[in-house]
Order: structure tokens, then C-alpha cells, then sequence
């Protein structure tokens, strides 16, 4: 008998062409095919000219408990089984995590097709540093429990990455930057890969104003990590007299700073000025 396989395989998060060819040979050759959105899992195959003779079902967050037994009964007989989301790496803020715990169990073999990720995108453009990361997820949604999350992140000081729904953007910043302050740098990347790709950085709180009128779509949501806080203002401020010389704006020169020290930024504005 043939040695069963669970196969984790991403999907584009927006366009079709960014799918690994692994992806469309994958679903050609699977035995089952668990999808998010069994609908969605068809678009994207007539998208790739991918036919199948694998039998299609439905696997997402209601009946992930239900089906993985089945799943993974279907691999221990030798099957090939794919599991699908919407968008992006299975498991990964997605259906997924409760067949591979399952399988691994089983001692059943477990491989990935590797494919996009809106976390690596969105660090990627973002502008803010990557040599270390954390990925957060969604915040949730009930305000309390929202706010010790944040509370609890306050000093993190890698990058953060976060999912938001767009009718929840504007509150979630602001609860990020009630908890993390107002200039903390950070970028709301929507659409990506898409025809109204955007990114828009700044600070949280403006950035919180600025979703008010234009959260729309998919949206990553990346936050610099808690600055290393100076001890004084006048210790601060030869950095933003360094911005200064080199083009940045006083203004602009003394929000940077703030946002990586947590100090005033009127103060390092202040101080700023005076020491021209």
C-alpha cells in the first residue's frame, strides 16, 4: 500500500498567478480535497485550468473537529489528502492546525506547498524592521479582552503583525495606540497583491483616523516593536538633529524619534529647536 500524505497547500492570497506550480499539480493528484470554500477552491482551479477527479469537501472553523478524523483515516489508508484555505498557508490563522495535530499523532506523514503569505508581504513593504517578528493574529473582538492582549504586548519589541476585518480596523488601532502610543510607527497594508493594492504608514493613531473612511478589503496590520526608551530628552535629541541634517523635517524628525523612544514629541520638537 501506497504511504499516505497530508499535504498543507497555500493559495494566492489575491492573484491567481502568484499560485506554485506544485499547487495546481497537488490538486490534480490528490484523492481528497478539503477547502475552506469548496466555491472559492473552483474559481481558483478553472483560474489555473486544473481539473481533478479528487473528491471535494467542505473543511473550515465549524466542522474542522468534525472532519479531521476522517481526513486523517483517509491518509493512515494511503490517501492523498490537500487541505486548502482561502487564502494563504493552512493552519495559519485558518482551518488546518486541528488535521496536522491529528495526524502527527498518527505518525502520519505531514508536507507543505509553500506559497504566498500576507505576513512575510506585508513585512516585506512595510518599512519597518524584520529581522525579528511575531505574528498576533486577530485581536479579539470583545473591547475588555482586546485591551489585555495590548497591555500585554506593550513591550514587545519585535514587529508585530496583525489580521484585522475592515468594520474593526479604525477600533483596533486605536485600542493599539491607546496601548502602545499614538506615534508608534506602524503600516496598514490592504488588498495585497490586488488591483487596489495600498499601503499606508504612519503613526497609529493617525493611521486609526485615516481607516475611519478607508478600510476596505483584506487588510495586514504591521506595528514597530516598543522602542528602546532614552532616559532624557536631551539625550534624544542629537538623533533628531541627525534627521535633521540629513533632509527629514523637524516635525516628521521628532515624531520618528518619539515613536522609537517614547518620549514627547513636542518635547524632542521643542528641544529640538532650541539646540538648531
Amino acid at each position: 500500500m501506497a504511504e499516505g500524505v497530508l499535504v498543507l497547500a497555500a493559495t494566492p492570497i489575491g492573484d491567481p498567478r502568484d499560485a506554485a506550480p506544485r499547487l495546481a499539480q497537488e490538486l490534480r493528484a490528490a484523492d481528497v480535497i478539503a477547502a475552506e470554500d469548496t466555491r472559492r477552491l473552483r474559481r481558483l482551479m478553472d483560474a489555473l485550468e486544473v481539473t481533478t477527479s479528487a473528491r471535494i469537501i467542505s473543511y473550515h472553523e465549524h466542522n474542522e473537529a468534525a472532519r479531521s478524523a476522517d481526513l486523517v483515516a483517509t491518509v493512515a489508508r494511503g490517501g492523498r489528502v490537500v487541505v486548502v484555505t482561502d487564502a494563504g498557508m493552512p493552519s495559519v490563522s485558518d482551518p488546518g492546525y486541528r488535521v496536522v495535530a491529528d495526524a502527527v499523532t498518527a505518525d502520519l506523514r505531514i508536507t507543505c506547498v509553500p506559497g504566498p503569505s500576507a505576513v512575510l508581504m506585508a513585512l516585506a513593504v512595510s518599512g519597518l524592521p524584520v529581522d525579528r517578528f511575531c505574528f498576533e493574529g486577530f485581536l479579539s473582538r470583545k473591547a475588555g479582552e482586546r485591551g489585555r492582549q495590548v497591555a500585554a504586548l506593550a513591550d514587545e519589541k519585535r514587529t508585530m503583525v496583525f489580521f484585522e476585518a475592515p468594520h474593526r480596523l479604525a477600533e483596533m488601532l486605536q485600542a493599539l495606540a491607546d496601548g502602545f502610543g499614538a506615534d508608534r510607527r506602524a503600516a496598514v497594508c490592504r488588498e495585497l497583491t490586488k488591483t487596489y493594492e495600498e499601503v499606508k504608514r504612519g503613526g497609529l493613531a493617525e493611521l486609526a483616523q485615516w481607516a475611519l473612511e478607508h478600510a476596505r478589503g483584506e487588510i495586514t496590520v504591521v506595528v514597530a516593536g516598543a522602542p528602546a526608551v532614552a532616559a532624557t530628552v536631551e539625550e534624544a535629541t542629537p538623533r533628531v538633529l541627525e534627521l535633521l541634517e540629513s533632509g527629514v523635517r523637524l516635525k516628521d524628525a521628532a515624531a520618528q524619534i518619539a515613536g522609537e523612544t517614547g518620549l514627547s514629541k513636542k518635547a524632542l520638537y521643542d528641544a529640538a529647536l532650541a539646540a538648531r
